[in-house]
């Protein structure tokens, strides 16, 4: 560890990326590692000095204390799901973070990228794609309008996209993001040939504005809202039994769907879908006067993404995160994290009226597989599938690999009378 700590600084400064996320970070970085302790130097996102422990009351702006067997397997050459991400640390109790943590999530991006040049070792090279000439310039087939509607006594101006025909298929994105994250399936001639494929951005998201008066309150999705949500737009579109299919929030709240409202779907499919999974760092964050909210939003979700997704696709799903409104993603996770607790629920749904498929991908450490397993076996009937390679955002930051494992669950989902 020595070793890569002396060649750290160089490391750093041979990264143009991290020059610009930590462009205005001022620190004073205390590593501490098993028994093992480092100060560091930071100015601007440079380090600029490393001093070798142990260390008497040592003076830090910020500290981070690291489990040996933690480090050991962040620094892994190869990904290790469930630890390859420093907030993936803090899920497995192997970091705490200590001092003034507004610094570190501020600046999120830039220690999650610094601490990730501690691996022994030239970085893996990543083939960048050659760019792929669209020819001729042409529509995609997607069609996007705008839905007025009454939701909860207000009205409201909600962002619709849909392609293809058949069985209606409604799409429903992941916390803070927007139904742009569904791209690739509305694009794609293999599942638009058969069913009717409806994503929306929900209030406060994306292209559907907040309702007049979102001035004066504060944004916090709740289990009932958000289930009342979905049904109002499927009844307004006048879809008839559609299959649900969600990530995150969308893979957790189509439980409660099933629950609620067996006989008017045809079947529920949660991408990254468990009953419950709790906060393991503090929300306040994502809305914070220091913090920057689209720069901790990105930040915070990047770990979650699986190590094999194309670039593209990587970065792409960052941006829209980084697009949020404030406090639009905090107030998703209130349903997320706090008050959506489903498992008192699972009991009640009958897979025979309406299946249940959860499908999730092994790098995810927030719906974590053990997650989704523990969920399915609690659901007579309920199939729980976990996916190699795949992150917590798989029809955006990878569908060609998703596609496989999805298929097979929509056309046994349609097949049904």
């Amino acid at each position: 560890m020595d070793q890569a700590m002396a060649a750290w600084p160089a490391r750093v400064a041979g990264e143009a990326a991290l020059a610009r996320r930590g462009r205005t970070l001022d620190a004073d970085l205390l590593i501490e590692i098993g028994d093992r302790a480092w100060l560091a130097a930071i100015r601007r996102g440079e380090v600029q000095e490393v001093r070798r422990g142990p260390f008497v009351l040592p003076s830090f702006t910020l500290a981070l204390r690291i489990t040996a067997e933690g480090m050991a397997r962040f620094l892994s050459p190869e990904p290790v799901p469930g630890w390859n991400d420093l907030l993936a640390l803090r899920r497995q109790g192997a970091l705490r973070i200590e001092g003034d943590t507004a610094v570190f999530f501020a600046h999120l991006a830039w220690f999650k990228g610094a601490l990730a040049l501690l691996r022994q070792g030239p970085a893996p090279a990543k083939e960048a794609a050659a760019p792929v000439a669209w020819g001729e310039p042409a529509f995609e087939p997607i069609t996007g309008r705008y839905l007025r509607m009454d939701i909860a006594g207000r009205p409201h101006r909600i962002y619709v996209e849909e392609a293809g025909e058949g069985v209606p298929l409604l799409l429903l994105h992941t916390a803070g993001s927007d139904g742009r994250q569904w791209r690739d399936l509305l694009n794609d001639a293999g599942i638009t040939g058969h069913f009717r494929c409806i994503a929306f951005d929900m209030p406060w998201h994306g292209k559907s504005s907040p309702p007049a008066g979102w001035e004066r309150e504060e944004y916090r999705l709740t289990t009932a809202g958000y289930t009342g949500l979905v049904m109002a737009v499927a009844r307004a579109l006048r879809l008839e039994r559609p299959i649900v299919m969600g990530c995150s929030i969308g893979g957790r709240i189509v439980l409660d769907l099933a629950a609620e409202h067996p006989d008017e779907l045809r079947g529920v499919i949660g991408l990254q879908g468990s009953a419950f999974t709790g906060s393991y760092y503090d929300l306040s964050v994502l809305h914070h006067p220091r913090i920057h909210g689209g720069e901790v939003c990105g930040a915070m979700v990047s770990g979650l993404i699986g190590p094999a997704a194309p670039e593209a696709g990587r970065w792409e799903t960052l941006w829209h995160y980084m697009q949020g409104g404030p406090g639009v993603f905090r107030g998703d996770l209130h349903f997320y994290a706090e008050e959506g607790d489903l498992r008192g629920k699972l009991a009640r749904i009958d897979t025979a009226r309406c299946p249940v498929a959860l499908l999730t991908g092994e790098f995810d450490y927030s719906c974590r597989p053990e997650d989704t397993r523990a969920t399915a076996a609690a659901i007579p009937g309920a199939r729980a599938v976990i996916m190699p390679g795949l992150g917590h955002f798989p029809m955006s930051e990878n569908f060609a690999a998703l596609k496989p494992h999805l298929l097979p669950v929509l056309e046994e989902m349609a097949a049904r009378r």
